[in-house]
């Protein structure tokens, strides 16, 4: 297990997270802190990227005259495409998603369970505007979910719990959990605490309220 002395900005975060995606990878980054992935995805990983709204071969956020309004991800914001880059109807991109064809999906959370449950689609507020998206699909479909967001609320209570108070998005999907103070791996046998960040693991188990082990060196990746 490696530990850092600070916590973790999501810049630094979104880079954890794309160096840990295997190369040749076909990928899908949700809404939000997983679009940052694509600005730290290196050329030699060879990783493919699907956007939800009917495209594969999307590179790194568009800036300047790089801007297209017309090329967007599914969050629309202005994106690049690299060599190749293919485009298709909305119906097919959601067969690639429902078909088995994403290696790892990267989304964002209000909560996840220790079982791998995920919840990131509506908190029950009732102000809230509910929108689930494809959500449900990746995380159905990808063969890997990861899930980027910060550890604890604004109130101090962690969102990987022992079991979703909100509603689900899927069952049992997600593998790994990269948070701002730690990373945790979602394994038959518990949770295991990967990286900490700012924090130690002795910390980490006292505030959160789901028991947690301390992975091995051969175990991190």
């Amino acid at each position: 297990m490696s530990n850092r002395t600070e916590k973790l900005g999501k810049n630094d975060l979104a880079a954890l997270v794309a160096a840990d995606i295997a190369p040749g990878s076909f990928v899908n980054l949700g809404i939000g802190q997983p679009t940052l992935v694509s600005n730290y995805l290196r050329p030699e990983q060879h990783v493919t990227l699907h956007t939800e709204n009917g495209m594969l071969g999307m590179g790194p956020e568009a800036s300047g005259e790089e801007v297209d309004p017309d090329l967007i991800n599914a969050g629309k914001i202005p994106v690049t495409e690299l060599p190749g880059a293919a485009y298709f109807h909305h119906a097919d991109s959601f067969a690639i998603m429902r078909g088995g064809h994403l290696d790892v999906c990267v989304l964002g959370a209000f909560q996840v369970s220790a079982s791998g449950d995920l919840a990131n689609w509506h908190t029950g507020a009732p102000d809230a505007i509910p929108a689930v998206g494809g959500a449900m699909d990746l995380a159905t479909g990808a063969k890997d979910v990861y899930v980027m967001m910060s550890l604890f609320t604004k109130d101090g209570l962690s969102k990987l719990v022992k079991e979703c108070s909100y509603p689900l998005t899927g069952v049992g999907c997600v593998t790994r959990v990269y948070t701002n103070e730690a990373v945790f791996l979602l394994k038959e046998d518990g949770v295991r605490v990967r990286d900490t960040f700012g924090t130690t693991f002795e910390e980490l188990a006292a505030k959160m309220d789901i028991p947690l082990i301390r992975a091995a060196d051969d175990s991190q990746h």
